[in-house]
């Protein structure tokens, strides 16, 4: 896997912007999602928030006071952009199978092998954003594997996201041992943040 060299300023205007903007960014009006197109960027956009947020949101905690000291360690950057991108890939699938399962559930709908043509093409424009390609790479295969077993029907409903929940507690860079005690707290943290989304599509979809 390629290594790139990070710094406090990439994180401040490329990810950490998206952390501090939140809530500021909840009182915008939201336009509706109509089309193909919308439902891509929702699910890129969406899928961005919860993995920054919740990893950051983490990480701050964790790291109290010390956490912007920590972001001059060449080592602890090239694990947050790991994590971030991992934590990412996994958001984009579980997103990506509940907005279509909640279409063709609520509003039958029959082309689902939009899913994959929308999130392999996530994937490939993240690539100009630096996205390693082995985490590309490994992320299309998981997908495939998952759309292969995945029932329609029910997804949107039945834990739809917990496989984004325990990617953050996997690759967040912090001790094991303070991570099985935070296990619950991470993995409650994301469903609340995808929680969130979940009203934000259903109250913003006229498809």
């Amino acid at each position: 896997m390629a290594k790139y060299k990070l710094t406090w300023k990439d994180l401040s205007w490329k990810d950490f912007k998206i952390y501090l903007f939140a809530m500021f960014k909840a009182f915008l009006p939201k336009s509706k999602i109509s089309s193909l197109d919308d439902l891509e960027n929702f699910i890129q956009t969406k899928s961005a928030w919860v993995a920054q947020v919740t990893l950051y949101g983490y990480l701050k905690t964790r790291m109290g006071t010390r956490y912007v000291l920590h972001f001059e360690n060449d080592q602890f950057m090239n694990s947050v952009n790991l994590a971030k991108w991992n934590i990412y890939s996994v958001a984009l699938q579980d997103l990506t199978f509940f907005t279509f399962s909640y279409l063709k559930v609520n509003f039958n709908y029959k082309d689902l092998n939009k899913s994959k043509d929308i999130f392999f093409k996530i994937l490939d424009d993240e690539i100009s954003n630096k996205m390693p390609l082995e985490i590309v790479e490994i992320s299309k295969k998981n997908f495939l594997e998952r759309l292969n077993n995945i029932n329609w029907e029910t997804y949107y409903r039945d834990l739809p996201f917990n496989s984004s929940a325990l990617s953050l507690y996997k690759w967040a860079p912090i001790a094991e041992e303070l991570k099985t005690l935070d296990r619950k707290i991470v993995l409650n943290s994301v469903i609340l943040k995808w929680n969130v989304v979940k009203k934000e599509f259903s109250d913003r979809l006229r498809f």
